[in-house]
């Protein structure tokens, strides 16, 4: 039985991406320079101090869920923490960029999200290109598009203005396949679901924003590893 667990996680997984569909690429990207892409990527950039809860539910060789929040601060200052069912799949990391400060545990962090990028995507925030990216995009009144490539690494974002707004990512890295993203937003601009694809392995995390406030600037305590708490 255990030899058909791989083929069943992928049916699921096929079954549930048809019910959420993704977009691809449009024909007729062209070279932009980096400040069309710098003015996009600034309007999806946090304006104030947020915290978002979340529940979450995993599916790989099974399924595993629970809670969790992230806590954002302006301009690129993050950190997630969750919890499954007593204290089982469990973590937290602070992120500053696409560079974590500390996670812990490293390898749960690392199966939940093996990509910051994408993590800033589940909570509908793009990363900018640093360094020598070539940059290509497209435009039209309900579709903007742009690609990041540096050699085999490539990040797509895929932003679609339509009655229900979102924005989709997806990473490769050495050419090959990390991870895919799609964010959901209410009216308002908040997120309200995301759906991560996996794609170094058959796996899909599932997020669920149960809620959005604002928040006051958060002490320096709140961005310690728990070990220093």
């Amino acid at each position: 039985m255990r030899r058909l667990m791989p083929l069943a996680v992928t049916l699921v997984l096929a079954a549930c991406t048809a019910a959420f569909p993704t977009s691809s690429m449009p024909a007729g990207l062209r070279p932009v320079p980096v400040a069309d892409v710098d003015a996009w990527v600034a309007s999806t950039r946090p304006t104030h101090h947020a915290q978002l809860r979340f529940h979450w539910r995993f599916i790989q060789d099974g399924s595993s869920g629970g809670r969790g929040g992230v806590m954002i601060a302006p301009p690129d200052s993050l950190r997630l923490d969750f919890r499954g069912p007593l204290g089982c799949c469990s973590g937290a990391a602070a992120v500053i960029g696409d560079s974590a400060l500390w996670a812990e545990p490293e390898d749960q962090v690392q199966k939940l999200v093996p990509s910051y990028p994408l993590l800033w995507a589940m909570v509908g925030v793009a990363r900018p290109p640093r360094g020598q990216w070539e940059l290509q995009g497209y435009h039209d009144i309900n579709l903007a598009a742009w690609r990041y490539t540096r050699g085999t690494d490539t990040v797509d974002y895929i932003w679609t203005h339509t009655a229900i707004n979102r924005l989709e990512a997806y990473v490769r890295e050495g050419g090959k396949p990390v991870g895919r993203v799609v964010t959901v937003f209410d009216a308002e601009g908040h997120p309200v679901r995301s759906r991560l694809n996996v794609l170094v392995a058959p796996a899909r995390l599932d997020i669920t924003f149960d809620l959005v406030t604002r928040q006051i600037p958060f002490n320096r305590e709140a961005w310690l590893a728990p070990h220093d708490q």
